[in-house]
């Protein structure tokens, strides 16, 4: 029991804590789950997807068609759902569906795996798949990774998934795919090239496997996982003097076929999605990307020209705040209350203040390239469609490009360690703790409920709940707890206590923090 340390019992925790976002909405409640839905029941050929009048339709289960009933209507609780038959033949034809390659097929194809009659307990299912895919990357990537590497992957993942990242990340979307393959790839992509031995190749299969997550989900997705490798690529290859010999361009060379074979299926995957060319034109109004619009300041009155493009440029912070709670989850119809955005925003601040304290030549070529591409990205898309911010582009759509400039920010050079007080340490925590906490039990009192009633106490008087032994107050109760160990077991991994990694390094690993160094 001794040898035991708090570590180990992260990834329980971190599984834990999304299984409660996981239950907390009912299916349905992600964005498009409609699409998604359909989309994932018909990537095969099957009893529950007929072919429907013409090959962009398609004949399928009612509930699949109408998960939704309570979308964009904060009032309404999730207890119309008692009216839905989740086991009953294909009977409506839809439109609604990956029919014509909107997106990639990878994420509806895999997860067709788990899609079977009961159509309730297969969609909650998947969402557990997800939950365990993340997970188990994670974990992997933590203990291949040099321990030097170790911080900015739990750095990234603990300031840029509340609220919005860990409500995707545990749903039927395939922006869960987006996000942790993207956030998860580029890392591994870097331990892949700075190490040797079996570590470097498990690191490059971790990096195959995320990429091929990324972008199999969406089309966006791969060209933001070609982006990363770019990035990677000018933060290793052997540039300087010292570098620059025949065995090292020849090693290197050979170290980066793998990202070359998979910059091409990303390209590939990027190139056939039809999603992508329609964010190059612009959506323009397209009623098809879900949620109502979300005003921004004073945009009432109609721009055009340099007007609208000083509106979209100026106010482009508004849509990454979105991640953190500024805009609604779900169909955009939760919202959060002004302590959520604000608590988890100063935590990435507090955070990222201190990578950019850690700067060098490529990583501030890196960082700039990527921050302008999240800044110049959505407004060049925008602009396409004539849209004023708020509507069309949502900040889940940039989510994934978040997490990658935000981990690029939070990189430091080998042999240097992000260092925290420990009032700053507790200041951090307590602000993630307290999101979490709030953000889960604001969003599941939307769907048991409506917002129209309120109450701390989740078991009263609720409309809907799974068919489960355990009540909405204790999976509110239980995951808050379990994510407020995980929050304080991983800040204690990266410096509690005045405590830094490099303190508790193996023999190993100071090992491999020379070679880094070297």
């Amino acid at each position: 029991m001794r040898k035991l340390k708090a570590i180990y019992f992260a990834p329980a925790l971190a599984v834990i804590a999304l299984i409660a976002w996981a239950l907390a909405s009912p299916i349905g409640a992600a964005p498009d789950d409609d699409f998604h839905l359909v989309s994932t029941w018909c990537a095969t050929d099957s009893a529950y997807c007929k072919p429907g009048e013409s090959s962009a339709t398609r004949v399928v289960p009612e509930a699949l068609v109408h998960p939704h009933c309570y979308a964009q209507d904060a009032l309404q609780s999730a207890a119309c759902q008692d009216n839905i038959s989740w086991t009953e033949a294909p009977s409506v034809e839809t439109k609604r569906g990956n029919f014509v390659g909107a997106y990639p097929p990878v994420y509806y194809a895999v997860m067709n795996v788990f899609a079977g009659e009961d159509l309730l307990s297969s969609a909650l299912l998947m969402r557990l798949v997800n939950v365990l895919l993340f997970v188990g990357l994670t974990t992997a990537l933590f203990v291949l990774l040099p321990a030097v590497r170790r911080p900015t992957l739990i750095w990234t993942w603990l300031v840029t998934t509340l609220p919005m990242g860990v409500f995707i990340l545990s749903s039927n979307n395939p922006s869960s795919w987006a996000v942790m393959g993207l956030g998860t790839g580029w890392l591994a992509l870097l331990g892949y090239l700075e190490t040797s031995g079996r570590p470097k190749w498990l690191l490059g299969a971790v990096f195959a496997v995320a990429t091929l997550m990324a972008a199999g989900s969406r089309g966006d997705a791969a060209m933001y996982a070609i982006l990363g490798i770019a990035a990677v690529f000018v933060l290793t290859v052997p540039w300087s003097k010292a570098e620059r010999t025949a065995a090292a361009w020849k090693r290197y060379g050979l170290d980066a076929i793998l990202p070359a074979v998979m910059t091409i299926v990303c390209a590939v995957l990027f190139l056939s999605s039809r999603q992508t060319q329609s964010g190059i034109g612009g959506f323009g109004g397209d009623t098809s990307v879900s949620g109502a619009a979300v005003g921004v300041g004073n945009a009432e009155a109609a721009l055009s020209g340099f007007s609208l493009l000083a509106y979209n440029l100026l106010n482009i912070p508004f849509l990454w705040a979105g991640n953190f709670g500024e805009w609604g989850l779900g169909w955009l119809d939760t919202p959060m209350p002004s302590i959520v955005p604000f608590a988890a925003v100063a935590a990435l601040v507090a955070i990222g203040f201190s990578g950019l304290g850690r700067l060098w030549g490529r990583k501030l070529v890196v960082t700039i390239g990527v921050g302008l591409v999240l800044w110049l990205l959505p407004v060049y898309v925008l602009q396409q469609g004539g849209d004023t911010l708020g509507e069309a582009v949502q900040p889940r759509y940039i989510l994934p490009l978040l997490v990658l400039f935000v981990g690029l920010v939070l990189l430091g050079r080998a042999g240097q360690m992000l260092r925290f007080s420990r009032p700053q340490l507790a200041l951090v925590s307590g602000a993630l703790i307290l999101v979490n906490f709030i953000a889960l039990h604001f969003n599941m009192r939307r769907y048991l409920t409506g917002i129209g009633v309120q109450g701390g106490n989740l078991d009263a008087g609720y409309e809907w709940w799974w068919d489960l032994a355990i009540s909405p107050a204790s999976v509110w109760i239980i995951g808050s707890i379990a994510y407020a160990a995980l929050v304080i077991v991983l800040t204690y991994q990266v410096g509690w206590l005045g405590r830094g990694p490099s303190t508790e390094l193996s023999k190993s690993e100071r090992s491999q923090q020379k070679q880094l160094a070297d």
